[in-house]
């Protein structure tokens, strides 16, 4: 499967991204990612990451990588309430806003859309099963978030010899 994106096209998704977070309070990690491969080309840190950037930069969408594994129970999209808490990587606290989209597993929130990925799903040397997922938001439309989730999908199968379970976009 092969897409053409310009750059203006794939720019213009990531201000979207921007203005949505923007609205929010925080830095979109898109406009930083999308100036480093331009000016330095993709970075290298292992194949799911690699797969996450590719998607990330080749649609212009937001996407995270985790390891399924480290899920506790079944996931649900929520909006969060002022001062919940999420462990962020590295050990960061993020603490909620009024409204902001959250996704959580049984247990506790894993990623909060706005702020990032938790560290109890972070992928490493010992992941076996990888969730690549992506938040739409106004303005972007889903066949990008099904291309940008099928692009990480196939990075994986072609260059790790991996096994693709589905793309789904709910």
């Amino acid at each position: 499967m092969r897409w053409r994106e310009t750059l203006k096209e794939i720019t213009e998704r990531i201000e979207t991204y921007d203005k949505f977070f923007g609205g929010f309070g925080f830095d979109c990690p898109l406009p930083k990612h999308l100036k480093r491969t331009v000016n330095s080309g993709f970075p290298r840190y292992n194949l799911m990451v690699d797969a996450h950037f590719m998607a990330e930069m080749c649609v212009g969408i937001l996407v995270a990588v985790t390891d399924f594994d480290r899920f506790e129970g079944a996931l649900e999209l929520d909006l969060a309430e002022e001062g919940e808490v999420c462990r962020g990587m590295g050990g960061q606290e993020f603490r909620t806003k009024e409204g902001e989209i959250v996704l959580k597993d049984e247990k506790e929130i894993v990623c909060v859309l706005c702020q990032g990925a938790d560290e109890k799903t972070r992928v490493g040397e010992d992941t076996k099963n990888v969730l690549f997922y992506a938040y739409g938001i106004p303005g972007v439309e889903g066949n990008h978030l099904r291309d940008g989730l099928t692009i990480a999908a196939e990075t994986m199968r072609d260059f790790g010899e991996e096994i693709i379970q589905g793309v789904e976009i709910y």
